[in-house]
């Protein structure tokens, strides 16, 4: 019998929130649902879900439609649906503290913060579970960093925001089909 993925990628559902730091996690997914040849067509668990395969495992991108804050209810309902062990999730978020064209898969942790991360946390009542951060670095100055991950990209950064998604989808890949140490081993760090 396949094996069964779920990528969750936090973001806030909206067009408004569509180019915004805090939603690189939907914008990773929309980069696998194009390679996976899937697509978001329904709603589940207050889910956006696509499913596809790779390798041959079923993988299912899911985007939260609950607003970053309480994404924890969707990728707890989605874990309990598809019966999904932990070492089957892998969830995507938007991280402060690494800088632009960085990302990190981590084995486990604490939410940094990140209060996507924290919903998700409360509601498996655990911390032991895969996550890809994607470098969106600090804000300037003084700015309130709530404000700053509202902010949409510039410009200037879409450019290395496309090269860190694609870094981060092969590096989705490679956790797929050669498990979370080989895909941390590769791609951790600064996109290639």
């Amino acid at each position: 019998m396949a094996e069964t993925f779920l990528i969750a990628g936090l973001g806030n559902p909206g067009r408004q929130y569509r180019e915004n730091r805090h939603n690189v996690g939907f914008m990773l997914l929309d980069r696998l649902a194009v390679k996976l040849d899937a697509r978001f067509t329904r709603l589940q668990s207050r889910a956006l879900v696509a499913s596809g395969n790779y390798e041959g495992s079923k993988v299912i991108l899911a985007k939260p439609q609950t607003f970053m804050n309480l994404s924890g209810q969707s990728v707890q309902g989605l874990m309990r649906f598809y019966k999904l062990p932990i070492e089957k999730l892998l969830v995507v978020h938007d991280h402060l503290d690494l800088p632009p064209g960085t990302i990190r898969i981590r084995p486990d942790g604490g939410a940094g913060g990140q209060r996507g991360m924290e919903s998700i946390l409360e509601r498996l009542g655990r911390d032991d579970f895969a996550r890809l951060r994607i470098g969106i670095g600090r804000p300037p100055g003084r700015m309130d960093p709530a404000d700053y991950v509202l902010q949409n990209f510039s410009q200037a950064d879409m450019t290395i925001l496309s090269e860190t998604l694609n870094w981060a989808a092969e590096a989705v890949l490679a956790w797929i089909k050669d498990g979370l140490e080989a895909a941390m081993n590769r791609f951790n760090g600064v996109v290639e």
